[in-house]
């Protein structure tokens, strides 16, 4: 089967709560899917809202539903130097005690005192793609890409779930430094 894994770029977004969802867009708002991702469930939104920091504003920033229990902003080192806040590298859902910003929609806005992360790669991967690849969930890997820039990534979170489809997720910042454009290819190289 090859070590190859399909790899992409998680551009800036924001994951909204229910709550949040409702303050920023109006009273019984729901999140308009546009386009289906990769990964199971998840899709991206019409909906757009405003990063504020306190340095700039981010404008027109995706929402990716469906709705969670938590607001989460998922940007890259870049984008908290644009805004002026000292977002932290951590793995989606680790927020305690993150950077924070300001949310604007076009019913109001909300202020999270953390939520803001920059994500941690990762290698989301179904149970059976883990076992044939001789992984295991929270292994840490290296996946090289062969490009114009060929670059080895190293610290990748394994992340391996019957709900995910295989591929491996990394940021704006990196995928410009690797020349990951368009369809993408790594190879696990350990």
């Amino acid at each position: 089967m090859g070590k190859k894994v399909l790899v992409e770029t998680s551009a800036r977004h924001v994951h909204l709560s229910a709550e949040d969802l409702e303050i920023l867009f109006g009273k019984g708002a729901a999140l308009t899917p546009k386009k289906d991702l990769s990964q199971p469930g998840q899709f991206a939104c019409h909906e757009r809202v405003n990063l504020v920091g306190p340095k700039k504003t981010i404008p027109n920033v995706i929402i990716l539903g469906p709705v969670r229990p938590n607001t989460q902003v998922e940007i890259s080192y870049t984008d908290a130097r644009t805004l002026g806040i000292n977002a932290p590298l951590r793995e989606s859902g680790d927020t305690a005690g993150s950077a924070g910003c300001t949310i604007v929609g076009p019913a109001g806005e909300v202020e999270i005192s953390e939520g803001v992360i920059v994500a941690k790669r990762h290698l989301h991967i179904t149970p059976e793609d883990a076992e044939a690849f001789g992984l295991s969930d929270k292994q840490i890997i290296k996946v090289k890409i062969d490009s114009e820039r060929t670059t080895v990534f190293d610290d990748i979170v394994v992340r391996v779930s019957p709900k995910f489809s295989t591929a491996m997720h990394i940021d704006t910042d990196e995928s410009n430094a690797a020349c990951a454009f368009g369809e993408c290819y790594g190879e696990i190289v350990d």
